[in-house]
């Protein structure tokens, strides 16, 4: 009897506290040169995020054959983004040319970014209720 309610007891808590997986395939990168940095958001308001400041996790990848693969464990049911920046020098900031960055930056659920379609939570965003695969594509300019 014990037994049965100890792991009725271990079931409902498993059914409570769910971690999920997130797997990032980052494409479009154009060339293996420095580290991608893979920052996961799960706030409105959070991104954009400039100076890479109010990220709840993140990670630092090097780059083989101009593609990246990245898996975030531990995850609770929830809103998330992703924010990609393939930091080709390694100084761990978006580098500006007018305006414009120099290297190359990208957002979940976005192919393209302008004046009309700039990247935010809210448009970012997507449901994590079980484990998932996404990618991100890396946009230059």
């Amino acid at each position: 009897m014990k037994k049965s309610i100890l792991f009725f007891m271990i079931m409902i808590a498993g059914e409570i506290v769910s971690a999920y997986t997130l797997d990032v395939k980052v494409y479009g990168l154009r060339n293996s040169k420095g580290v991608v940095q893979v920052s996961l958001y799960n706030k409105d308001g959070s991104i954009p995020d400039e100076k890479y400041k109010k990220y709840f996790k993140q990670k630092v990848v090097k780059i083989k054959n101009n593609q990246i693969e990245v898996k975030f464990t531990g995850l609770e049911k929830g809103r998330y983004a992703v924010n990609i920046l393939h930091d080709e020098n390694q100084n761990g900031k978006i580098d500006k040319g007018f305006l414009l960055p120099k290297e190359g930056i990208g957002f979940s659920n976005f192919e393209s970014i302008n004046i009309t379609n700039k990247p935010n939570f809210k448009k970012a965003s997507f449901i994590l209720d079980h484990d998932k695969k996404i990618k991100v594509k890396v946009i230059y300019f």
